[in-house]
């Protein structure tokens, strides 16, 4: 009755309003008798709508808007692309930028680069980049573990430091050479080679932290003094960058110090003065709850504050960004929750603008000639041998093994975005030429593209590879389950659901829980508690089962490749898996994508030309699902979780004979949980019931637990008073392309491929 009342009184009031406008319009239109008032023709008005629309996409803001959209698409693709083929993410992004570029598109697509990138509208795009990279740089600061630092400091400082005087020199050395030919004319010699020194002496920290998460040593001793050097490189080198940005834009030393003492003014400031205020802040404010927009807002406006001060005095507005992320209170939930709010902006919206400024001022084409290809083999060659031989030769000197010092070294080459931030300051002072800036871009991508292959090869010399499965793992004998799970809501349904399946047998069986989360998502301080805070609630449960587990954690740039591999090499009996929810499913978008995604996708396509998958074979499961059921050289249980309570009452069908293999698990549920199945079997063309030879076995050795469904009406009420459904992969795939009444009225189901 009100819903009715309430339409009677809106659609009163729309149309009573919208009749009485109607009627003054028409009115109106008398006064305007005399006026000479001109209506244009029905062209004259689409020519007009033309022009208008002409307009308004040339408008600055939709010209910005326009650019974002392309660039986080673009850099997005080849980000995919470059993490498919195991490379960081930044790579990928990095060369989207030199694609988008006078290098690809602005030579062979002009007028579209023209139309998409003029001139004049860059000046809004690099604003935007520079605060992506304060916001970024921010974060650099917050991830680094001073506590860590302070503790393994010795080594780790030595290693640091040969690792950034080496290349260093090295890179003033080359400098020698190459300034009369290449640089810019203004340029003094000091300040050329100075920049060309810190260039080649920088470590991405970000990029290199993400690579030891996914090898998975972040927890040995190896992976501690990696970070550890890598943390002492990063506050080593961007002070000296501030020093030489100082020098550089006094013109001399002696001029610089005054900028170099106050920038030493500055940082006691920020130690002595600005940390404790923020630490007694974080204390006090230390929970989601708590930390309310005016206590976010002493934070941001202390990173900004500081940016504007070191751009002041002269040292650059990053390294204050830099510094206000490293002063931030060390407290690992706060600096997880702060992280969590300025990240996901830089980082995926604002920083990818940066990559292709980046990429437009990197023209290859200006290397067209021999010469000029040979210096940037030469920088790459300086580059390499000052960073890997320099890191390695210290880790050696200070007592590692050799593999473990040619590693410290392989990842303390990697450069990435740091190495760009560096070089974007260079081109903006002046003092890099573009051909320099194009070598030295060119360098970045190599040096961080060669680190992967590196850590390889030296693995593949000394003949170890640290593996994430452990070697007990893969020599017990027992069934082993191993679950994956994303969450642990179900973590803990699936470790039930494990157990239901060897209770009494629990001696002959053993059970691994795997969580894995996406590198890009984790920080190196936030490692071990983000691990302990998942496998929590797991393990409680675990210990109310009386259930033995192993766990297992790790880091990864592609979840569904690691969760195949580690099921594989651990020889596992059973892989029990989730199923979540698409964002699309059930949208028209859904199905557009969901075709276009098993056409297009490129890891469909290699399934398909390898005859692992039929061209136009549907799969009722996302991308993800897919691979691991492809993939998997073991049974894989699907379970899709709708409100999964007990496991007490479940129901069979059998669709052919191809399902008889479900009796051995149904056997498992049956004499291990005390379970009760109810089995339909399969019936052929003209309706005639094929009882299956398991099946009837199941039937006599457990008269009291098994019956016999011949109602295949499957109504409502009969599927509901089940806890779960059992049923192949195959016959799901057939209830979905049916689109079987079932799929809106079965309980949890437990799909399984054999």
């Amino acid at each position: 009755m009100r819903n009715l009342k309430n339409s009677i009184f809106y659609i009163t009031t729309i149309g009573g309003f919208g009749a009485l406008m109607y009627w003054i319009i028409v009115q109106g239109k008398h006064l305007e008798d005399g006026r000479h008032v001109v209506m244009p023709s029905v062209k004259d008005q689409w020519n007009q709508f033309l022009e208008s629309m002409q307009h308004n996409l040339s408008h600055p803001l939709a010209l910005l808007l326009c650019q974002v959209i392309t660039i986080i698409l673009v850099a997005r693709i080849f980000g995919w692309f470059f993490r498919k083929i195991g490379q960081p993410t930044v790579i990928g992004e990095m060369i989207a930028g030199i694609v988008l570029g006078p290098s690809l598109v602005g030579m062979y697509f002009p007028e579209y680069s023209n139309l998409l990138f003029p001139k004049e509208s860059l000046g809004n795009l690099q604003f935007l980049s520079q605060i992506g990279l304060i916001f970024f740089m921010f974060v650099v600061g917050m991830e680094l573990d001073l506590k860590a630092l302070r503790n393994k400091a010795n080594d780790a400082v030595v290693i640091s430091h040969a690792s950034i005087i080496f290349p260093f020199t090295l890179g003033v050395g080359l400098s020698y050479f190459i300034y009369e030919a290449y640089a810019p004319e203004s340029v003094e010699f000091l300040s050329f080679s100075l920049f060309l020194g810190i260039a080649m002496s920088i470590t991405a920290f970000p990029v290199l932290a993400r690579i030891v998460q996914e090898r998975g040593i972040h927890k040995t001793h190896l992976g501690a003094i990696v970070i550890t050097c890598a943390a002492a490189d990063d506050i080593t080198a961007w002070c000296i960058l501030a020093a030489v940005i100082a020098i550089v834009k006094a013109g001399s030393i002696v001029s610089s110090i005054y900028v170099i003492a106050l920038a030493i003014g500055y940082v006691f400031l920020m130690l002595k003065v600005v940390q404790p205020f923020l630490k007694r802040v974080a204390e006090l404010k230390n929970s989601r709850n708590s930390l309310s927009k005016p206590v976010v807002a002493i934070f941001l406006l202390t990173l900004i504050i500081s940016s504007y001060a070191s751009e002041v005095i002269g040292i650059h507005a990053l390294f204050g960004a830099f510094m206000a992320g490293a002063i931030m209170p060390d407290n690992t939930r706060f600096r997880g929750i702060i992280i969590e709010k300025v990240e996901d902006v830089s980082v995926i919206l604002l920083l990818p603008l940066f990559f292709v400024l980046t990429g437009l001022r990197t023209e290859i084409g200006l290397l067209n000639h021999a010469d000029l290809w040979e210096i940037t083999g030469w920088i790459i060659v300086v580059a390499v041998v000052g960073k890997f031989i320099g890191s390695a030769v210290a880790a050696k000197f200070v007592g590692q093994s050799w593999q473990d010092s040619l590693t410290i070294g392989a990842l303390m080459n990697t450069r990435g975005l740091m190495q760009l931030i560096v070089l974007d300051i260079g081109y903006e002072l002046g003092v890099l030429s573009a051909e320099i800036f194009t070598m030295m871009v060119i360098m970045a991508i190599v040096t961080t593209f060669m680190t992967g292959p590196a850590l390889d090869f030296i693995n593949f010399a000394f003949k170890s590879k640290r593996d994430i499965v452990p070697e007990q793992i893969k020599i017990d004998d027992r069934y082993k389950i191993l679950i994956s799970f994303g969450n642990a809501r179900r973590g803990k349904m699936l470790l039930r659901l494990a157990n239901s399946l060897l209770r009494k047998e629990s001696d002959q069986c053993a059970v691994t829980a795997l969580h894995m989360t996406l590198s890009n998502e984790l920080h190196t301080f936030d490692l071990e508690e983000h691990e302990r805070r998942t496998f929590a609630p797991v393990i409680s449960e675990a210990e109310n089962l009386d259930q033995q587990v192993l766990t297992l954690f790790k880091a990864s740039n592609d979840i569904d490749n690691d969760i195949v591999e580690i099921a594989n090499k651990g020889e596992y009996d059973l892989l029990l898996v989730g199923l979540g929810r698409s964002i699309f499913e059930g949208s028209l978008l859904g199905k557009l994508l969901g075709f276009t995604t098993r056409i297009i996708n490129p890891d469909r396509l290699i399934d398909k030309f390898i005859g692992k998958e039929g061209l136009f074979e549907n799969s009722p499961f996302g991308e993800r699902m897919r691979q691991i059921t492809t993939r998997a050289k073991m049974p894989v249980g699907i379970l899709v979780d709708k409100n999964l309570d007990g496991i007490q009452k479940i129901f069979m069908p059998l669709f052919s004979a191809d399902d008889d293999f479900l009796s051995d698990f149904a056997r498992k549920f049956l004499h291990n949980n005390g379970s009760e199945i109810n089995i339909m079997d399969n019936v052929d063309e003209s309706g005639k019931v094929i009882p299956s030879i398991e099946a009837d076995l199941l039937r006599r050795k457990f008269p009291e637990s098994v019956r016999t469904v011949t109602d295949r009406t499957m109504k409502k009420e009969f599927l509901e008073e089940h806890d779960m459904m059992l049923v192949s992969l195959e016959s799901w795939k057939k209830l979905v392309d049916s689109q079987s009444v079932w799929l809106s009225n079965v309980p949890s189901v437990l799909i399984i491929k054999p």
